[in-house]
C-alpha cells in the first residue's frame, strides 16, 4: 500500500517530560493535519538524551498517563516514539514504542548501549535482549534505536524475521568535519541507511533529533530511504524540521523482483556457521 510517513525532527528539552510531551502532541496533530499515516520521532524524544541521574525521574511505565494519551492519538495516526521505560522490577531502558489503532503494538528496548567517546548509556540504563519484527497496517516492521543499527546483525535479524520496513530512532551528535563530505557523523549515517536498505531490500525511516545539550549538538538530517537504497526525502541539518515522505508501496515489490537478495538469503547456513563459531570460541 502507498502511505505517508512524517519524520518529526524535533528539539526535546533535557529532563522536561511535560514540555516534550506537548511538543510530541503538536507534531502528531501536525502529521494528522498533513494527511500522514505514520509519524516517527527521535530516540528519547520525550526526555532528552544526556539524562544521567535524571533517568529515574523521567522514566515511564507502559500504563502511564502519557502512554494512554499516545494510545488515544494513535487511533488517528500510527506513532513511533522514544522514551525512558521503567520495568516492574525497576530497571530503566532506552525504549521505543510503536502505537497503532489505540494500542501499543510493540516495544523495543535498545540492545547496544554505547559507552565510548561522548556516550555513557550503560551506566544508567539496562540493555534490551532481543530484536523482533511485528505486524502493522503498513506490513511487517522492525525498530532499532541509534547504536543498534551500527551492528550488522541487528537489521539482519529483523529482515530475517520478515521486516520490510526498518524504523531507526536516533539522537546522533554532530562529530567530525571533512572538506569533501561536510559533517562526518551525517555522512556516516547516510552511508549506513542507504547500504542497509539496499542489502536488505527494505525501506528505512531514520529520525534524528536536533538541538544542544551540555554544549553538544545533534545534527538532524532525518531521511526516508527506498528499498533500492535511494534517499527520497531528507530533513534539514542542524535545524528543526518536519519531513513528509510519500511511500510508494509498489517500490518494494519491484526491488525484490529486480534484486532478490532476501529471496536468496540462506538463513540455515548463517545459523549453522554462527553455531560453529560459537563452539570454536567456547562461548
Amino acid at each position: 500500500m502507498d502511505f505517508t510517513v512524517a519524520l518529526a525532527q524535533i528539539k526535546p528539552k533535557l529532563g522536561c517530560l511535560d514540555d516534550n510531551m506537548a511538543l510530541a502532541e503538536a507534531a502528531i496533530e501536525k502529521g494528522i493535519a498533513a494527511g500522514a499515516d505514520l509519524v516517527v520521532f527521535p530516540e528519547l524524544a520525550l526526555t532528552g538524551y544526556f539524562l544521567k541521574d535524571l533517568v529515574p525521574e523521567v522514566a515511564l511505565r507502559l500504563d502511564s498517563p502519557q502512554m494512554e494519551k499516545l494510545k488515544k492519538l494513535s487511533e488517528r495516526i500510527s506513532i513511533a516514539i522514544g522514551f525512558v521505560e521503567v520495568s516492574a522490577d525497576f530497571r530503566f531502558f532506552n525504549s521505543a514504542v510503536y502505537l497503532e489503532g489505540g494500542e501499543i503494538r510493540h516495544v523495543h528496548r535498545k540492545v547496544y548501549l554505547p559507552t565510548y567517546g561522548l556516550f555513557d548509556e550503560q551506566r544508567y540504563m539496562a540493555r534490551g535482549e532481543r530484536f523482533r519484527a511485528f505486524d502493522t497496517r503498513f506490513g511487517r516492521i522492525g525498530m532499532l534505536i541509534c547504536e543498534d543499527m551500527w551492528h550488522l546483525s541487528a537489521p539482519y535479524i529483523l529482515a530475517m524475521d520478515g521486516a520490510m520496513t526498518l524504523i531507526c530512532l536516533s539522537s546522533s551528535p554532530g562529530r567530525g568535519v571533512t572538506e569533501s563530505e561536510g559533517l562526518g557523523s551525517a555522512a556516516a549515517w547516510q552511508k549506513l541507511t542507504t547500504t542497509t536498505a539496499m542489502f536488505l531490500n527494505c525501506r528505512v525511516f531514520y529520525c534524528n533529533r536536533v538541538g544542544y545539550e551540555d554544549g553538544i549538538n545533534f545534527w538532524g538530517g532525518s531521511e526516508a530511504i527506498s528499498p533500492s537504497g535511494e534517499m527520497t526525502d531528507r530533513g534539514a541539518i542542524l535545524e528543526e524540521d518536519f519531513v513528509l515522505a510519500k511511500v510508494d508501496g509498489g517500490a518494494l515489490r519491484r526491488e525484490r523482483i529486480f534484486s532478490p537478495m532476501m529471496r536468496d538469503e540462506n538463513l540455515a547456513i548463517t545459523v549453522k556457521e554462527l553455531k560453529r563459531i560459537d563452539r570454536e570460541k567456547g562461548c
